[in-house]
C-alpha cells in the first residue's frame, strides 16, 4: 500500500513563496515518477509538474512559466514543490501523485490517469 501525505499549504499574499512537501510511504519511491496537480473550485484537476525517478527529467504545466520547481529527496521519500511569485489564480488544492513506472512518455503524466496513487491534498490560498 502506497500512501502520500502533503503538507506546507496555507494562506499567503500575492508574490509570496510556499514549499509543499509530499511524504511517500510504501512502494518503491526511488523508482517512481512523482507529480503535482491542483484543483481550483469548480474546475478540473490541472497538471502542475512531474519528475521522473532520476530527478533529471522534469516537466511543468504551461502556466508555471518558471515560477515553480519540483524536486525529490529519495533518501527521505519526499517530493517537493517550490512555488514562487504566487498569484491569486494559484489558489487551489494541491495534490501529489506517484506512478511506480517512471518510463512512460512525459505526456502520460500530464493526465490524472497517468498516476496510480494520490495524496489527500493541501490547500493553497493566495490573497490579493
Amino acid at each position: 500500500q502506497v500512501t502520500l501525505v502533503e503538507s506546507g499549504g496555507g494562506l499567503v499574499q500575492v508574490g509570496d513563496s510556499l514549499r509543499l512537501s509530499c511524504s511517500v510511504s510504501g512502494g518503491t519511491f526511488s523508482t517512481s515518477a512523482v507529480g503535482w496537480f491542483r484543483q481550483a473550485p469548480g474546475k478540473e484537476h490541472e497538471f502542475v509538474a512531474v519528475l521522473r525517478r532520476s530527478g533529471s527529467t522534469k516537466n511543468y504545466g504551461n502556466f508555471v512559466r518558471g515560477r515553480f520547481t519540483i524536486s525529490r529527496d529519495n533518501a527521505k521519500n519526499t517530493v517537493y514543490l517550490q512555488m514562487n511569485s504566487l498569484k491569486p489564480e494559484d489558489t487551489a488544492v494541491y495534490y501529489c501523485a506517484a506512478n511506480p513506472n517512471s518510463n512512460y512518455a512525459l505526456s502520460v503524466y500530464w493526465s490524472v490517469s497517468g498516476f496510480d496513487y494520490w495524496g489527500q491534498g493541501t490547500q493553497v490560498t493566495v490573497s490579493s
